[in-house]
């Protein structure tokens, strides 16, 4: 059984009651986020962020570290998720600007509305479940957590689209076989990319996962660029060292 919490040189997180575990994936969404270099936004900092699916909340987390300004909200459809995300947060020097809630995007939406509260977000990320079709996992919980049954991408996107500022950042990311229909289906909901990373695991693999970010103001033609997690010999690539560099221990 692995640990049941993760140390990062400035949180821990805690993700025993997940389904999903603080991996890769999250980490890099979480230090990448956002147009040009890591760390900077169109416009400056962000005030308001939204983690669509905030699992542990390692991805809030690490915006509330990148942005000293931000008020973060975590939302999930899973109770459990969102409870550890609460305490996530509670644990962590950046309490008082984040917040968790145990609510599906569909539902935010909703409430939103219902409430005639104009709410939009200087910036939007996600890390949604991995796969459209494919076989379930016998952890309902996990399936959940990996497939999209209750949230597709066309969703992710539309919803977001209609949650974001006229100047704010939708960032995502997902498996490389995703790439185009997540293009096709931010088009169709009226976002423009803005940047694309295409992450490999090693030099001579496949390409492995995608970041995207997106925003409603076309900024001419994307940023686009092609990197890999690990070198030749198997260690931290300089790309991902640079990026994590403020996160992880070691």
């Amino acid at each position: 059984m692995g640990s049941p919490y993760f140390r990062f040189k400035q949180f821990i997180v805690w993700h025993d009651r997940c389904a999903m575990k603080v991996g890769t994936d999250g980490v890099l969404l979480g230090a990448w986020a956002g147009p040009g270099r890591p760390g900077e936004i169109s416009g400056g900092s962000p005030q308001t962020v939204l983690d669509i699916g905030t699992g542990s909340g390692l991805v809030a987390l690490m915006l509330a570290q990148r942005f000293p300004e931000a008020q973060v909200t975590g939302i999930d459809s899973d109770a459990e998720a969102a409870a550890q995300a609460r305490e996530n947060f509670a644990g962590s020097p950046w309490q008082q600007r984040l917040r968790a809630a145990h609510i599906s995007l569909q539902e935010f939406c909703r409430g939103t509305a219902a409430a005639a509260v104009t709410r939009r977000f200087d910036m939007i990320v996600s890390n949604p479940p991995f796969y459209d079709t494919t076989l379930t996992s016998p952890d309902p919980l996990r399936t959940a957590a990996r497939h999209t049954g209750g949230l597709t991408h066309e969703e992710l996107l539309l919803l977001s689209a209609g949650l974001l500022s006229d100047t704010g950042v939708f960032s995502l990311i997902v498996p490389s076989e995703s790439e185009k229909s997540i293009l096709r289906l931010a088009d169709r909901s009226r976002l423009h990319l803005q940047r694309l990373t295409r992450v490999y695991s090693k030099p001579s693999s496949r390409p492995r996962r995608i970041l995207a970010s997106f925003g409603k103001i076309s900024e001419g033609p994307a940023t686009e660029e092609t990197v890999c997690l690990t070198d030749a010999d198997g260690n931290r690539s300089e790309w991902y060292r640079k990026i994590s560099e403020e996160f992880y221990l070691n």
